[in-house]
């Protein structure tokens, strides 16, 4: 086995691994973080959430059903590496068109395989999703912690948000439903079109404009980074909660709390795979979600902004989705969507219908 590169992170430890993808001119520091799931490794690529992350599977056999067309939830890889132990570089599926390797290297990501990554991912259970960089393994780890604590990586909504709105038209709907965009998955989009006509609009879009579309109801999509650094956004859902139903998904549910007083705060790791249960507090019972965020609401800030828990995370009793008191507007920190992840709370997108009936 050859190990000829390494993921360095900033506290100076390193990782090493076989490099796979694109050349190392094309590697990328990134924050580093853990995803669970036992498949769906396309879907995690493509999703604009990891935007500026270097993802490390947790399941070691990645690559066996090769790569599809069909199953991207974006047109480009907005994530900085691929972090995994065993890379199957025959894939065997019937929907299979490439290999996972090839993905990589069309789309200029840079990745390691042979990577202990059970050691990785304790490492980051312990100390915390810390930023990396996917190296040769002579390049001196000093040199790297120095670049990496000397770099930070803002403004992750502005490179995957769509600069122009779009529409999409369904000549048997008769609802029209605004998705703003802070990197939307491709599967919200598929499940709004099926029933309605569907505006993708910037996440930058002022109220005055979201206004002037004559929505139905409006759907914050999920997204990467730090809510707080979406002021502008905060103040228009706050107006926008006013004027139509709002359904917000992953950053969309932190930016709905946040525009009605609730706090948010960093975790150490985050939750990202889909395995994750959830439960609802006023049915009790409970989903398995598929989840990708860093960033949750705070429980405790919740009784003054005037917001009521709806779904808690069974494990850490976390905040996962909550209701606005007075308004049409609900909102979940998990994805309801189709893939990856099961379809059990497919059901969200029939409750956000509710709302726009009601209205």
């Amino acid at each position: 086995m050859i190990f000829n590169g390494k993921l360095v992170l900033e506290d100076g430890s390193s990782f090493r691994g076989t490099l796979i993808g694109a050349k190392l001119a094309k590697s990328e520091m990134g924050e580093v973080v853990f995803n669970t799931s036992m498949v769906g490794y396309q879907e995690i690529l493509s999703d604009p959430s990891y935007c500026d992350q270097i993802i490390c599977m947790t399941y070691p056999l990645i690559g066996n059903y090769g790569v599809s067309e069909e199953f991207f939830e974006s047109r480009d890889l907005f994530c900085k590496g691929l972090i995994i132990k065993d890379l199957c570089t025959h894939p065997s599926h019937f929907s299979n068109e490439n290999t996972l390797n090839s993905l990589l290297v069309q789309k200029d990501l840079c990745g390691l395989c042979n990577v202990d990554t059970r050691a990785l991912t304790k490492t980051l259970r312990e100390h915390g999703t810390i930023k990396g960089l996917i190296v040769s393994s002579e390049v001196e780890t000093s040199k790297v912690v120095e670049k990496l604590k000397n770099t930070n990586l803002l403004e992750q909504v502005s490179k995957v948000s769509k600069k122009e709105e779009e529409f999409f038209e369904n000549s048997s709907a008769s609802k029209h439903v605004v998705l703003v965009d802070f990197g939307y998955k491709g599967n919200i989009l598929k499940n709004l079109k099926e029933k309605y006509k569907v505006t993708v609009v910037p996440f930058n879009s002022s109220f005055e404009k979201i206004k002037s579309l004559n929505p139905d109801g409006v759907c914050l999509s999920n997204g990467p980074g730090d809510p707080m650094d979406l002021q502008g956004t905060i103040n228009m859902i706050n107006t926008l909660q006013d004027h139509f139903p709002i359904f917000g998904i992953c950053l969309g549910h932190q930016l709905l709390s946040l525009a009605n007083g609730a706090k948010t705060e960093k975790m150490l790791y985050g939750h990202r795979g889909g395995n994750h249960p959830v439960k609802d507090v006023e049915t009790g019972k409970v989903y398995m979600s598929s989840q990708n965020h860093g960033f949750i609401v705070t429980k405790d800030s919740l009784e003054k902004a005037g917001l009521d828990t709806w779904f808690i995370n069974v494990n850490d009793k976390s905040v996962e989705g909550v209701k606005v008191r007075g308004k049409k507007a609900i909102s979940v920190q998990f994805h309801p969507e189709h893939r990856p992840g099961p379809r059990d709370t497919n059901f969200l997108f029939e409750e956000f219908e509710k709302l726009m009936e009601s209205n």
